[in-house]
């Protein structure tokens, strides 16, 4: 095995931009590119190899074959045969819908799936621009249904203004939408599931309103107000820090103008590697190596974590990088 790389795999919706084609050097188009899947396991929309032996094979027929091998057996035992992390690249040109997403036990017994938890990096924001993360008062069920009902909700959510390079960690449960002029690379568990709350009687891209989840989602939401819900963090010139550290993975921001040494073999996980600024050249612990651009991600296997990350032109290089726990 050796790191690997993946095919375009771009989402057309309704509130979607153009910028993600520019971040990634493509063509540009007239479809609103809303979103662009990295690396995924998701049956609806996997990620393909592009480099390599390995080439046009999907990320799942890999998980079966390799098992541990790719995945790493502490994840292997726990997840079975899928890779439970979902890696996104987003582009907000308009406000996202107002949501929240179920928790592992919720998903299963409706869904039989994973629930979703993530966590954002925010890669650029235009002055202004802002997510909504939570409630910043306390509100009943009965407020919320009401809220919703007459279109008030987002007057109780807390409202935060972003520049690139802030962190949000969004558990399961969590009240949450980026809105417009804001750019995020994504770290999630492998699951669509999505509940709807509230979306600007919008329509979307068939002409029909868009269904909402009002219902279903009362069951998932964490009505809690907490004083705080961004991630706080200094990103070193030089090095690694880690901004989430969950139960379901660990997300850190790389920083080098030269050379990291990367061992994380003792984390018996997969990693994947999300290049948000410069270009960086990728070799593992067999001396096989890809250059990563700005824009585009790979997956280390298991048991080629041990690795380093370079610059491939003494420039500023930053990454996201994530294992599963």
């Amino acid at each position: 095995m050796y790191p690997l790389l993946f095919h375009n795999n771009l989402h057309e919706l309704v509130w979607g931009g153009h910028r993600l084609q520019a971040l990634k050097g493509l063509a540009p188009t007239n479809e609103p590119i809303g979103e662009s899947w990295e690396i995924s396991d998701v049956p609806s929309s996997e990620s393909h190899v592009r480099n390599g032996s390995l080439s046009g094979r999907s990320v799942h027929s890999l998980v079966a074959e390799y098992g541990a091998v790719l995945l790493g057996n502490k994840v292997l035992e726990r997840y079975g045969a899928e890779l439970p992390l979902l890696v996104k690249f987003i582009d907000a040109a308009n406000d996202l819908s107002i949501q929240v997403h179920p928790d592992d036990d919720l998903a299963r017994r409706r869904h039989d799936s994973l629930g979703k938890t993530e966590m954002w990096y925010v890669l650029r924001a235009e002055p202004g621009a802002a997510l909504l993360c939570g409630f910043k008062e306390e509100v009943s069920r009965e407020e919320y249904e009401r809220r919703v009902e007459d279109g008030t909700i987002v007057d109780v959510l807390a409202r935060h203004e972003v520049k690139a390079g802030d962190v949000f960690f969004i558990p399961a449960g969590r009240v949450h939408a980026i809105c417009k002029g804001i750019m995020v690379c994504e770290i999630q568990q492998s699951s669509d599931i999505t509940y709807r709350i509230f979306d600007y009687h919008r329509l979307g891209l068939d002409g029909k309103p868009r269904q909402l989840h009002t219902q279903e989602a009362l069951d998932a939401i964490d009505f809690t107000v907490y004083p705080d819900y961004r991630t706080h963090y200094e990103t070193p010139s030089e090095g690694a820090v880690t901004v989430v550290d969950c139960d379901k993975f660990v997300v850190s921001v790389l920083s080098t103008r030269s050379k990291l040494h990367r061992q994380l073999l003792g984390e018996d996980s997969f990693v994947t590697l999300s290049c948000l600024q410069g270009s960086a050249v990728i070799t593992d612990c067999e001396g096989n190596s890809v250059t990563l651009n700005a824009g585009f991600s790979c997956l280390i296997p298991a048991v080629l974590a041990d690795f380093t990350v370079a610059s491939a032109d003494g420039s500023e290089l930053r990454l996201l990088e994530a294992f599963a726990r």
